[in-house]
């Protein structure tokens, strides 16, 4: 496990791998989609994974801000993804986290483990995987 130095300078203009992880969390955590999108390659693939709702490879940071976390708000409220715990090796970074939110529509809560895997190449995020037990989303998603 590594050190993560929070809101820094030198945390905000790193290109280390972990760095740009996280500050795509602290973006996200902040609702600044424009500051996500830069933690994002031009060419980013970012795959949320087969049964969860939001499903696909999404293959730019805008297309990546649509489809994944302004679809999440309208459906969620508080969505957030917790990053607990980083393990890095070279460009590849795996965080362990959790999801929790409440479905808008059901009222029903959420708390799910989730990990993802980031590969950071020149100080962007050029490709994204996620895993989660989708069939714990969605049942929150069902009345």
């Amino acid at each position: 496990m590594i050190e993560i130095p929070r809101e820094t300078a030198a945390f905000n203009e790193s290109a280390a791998p972990a760095d740009v992880v996280r500050r795509q969390y602290l973006a996200w955590a902040r609702g600044d989609l424009a500051a996500l999108r830069t933690t994002l390659a031009d060419d980013v693939e970012w795959t949320e994974m087969a049964g969860f709702p939001l499903a696909g490879t999404y293959r730019t940071p805008k297309s990546v801000t649509s489809n994944v976390m302004e679809r999440l708000a309208a459906e969620w409220q508080g969505w957030t993804a917790h990053d607990d715990t980083y393990v890095v090796d070279g460009e590849n970074v795996v965080v362990l986290a959790r999801y929790t939110a409440v479905h808008k529509t059901t009222g029903k809560p959420l708390a799910v483990r989730t990990a993802h895997h980031f590969v950071v190449r020149g100080g962007r995020i050029v490709r994204f995987e996620q895993f989660t037990d989708t069939a714990l989303v969605r049942a929150a998603m069902t009345a």
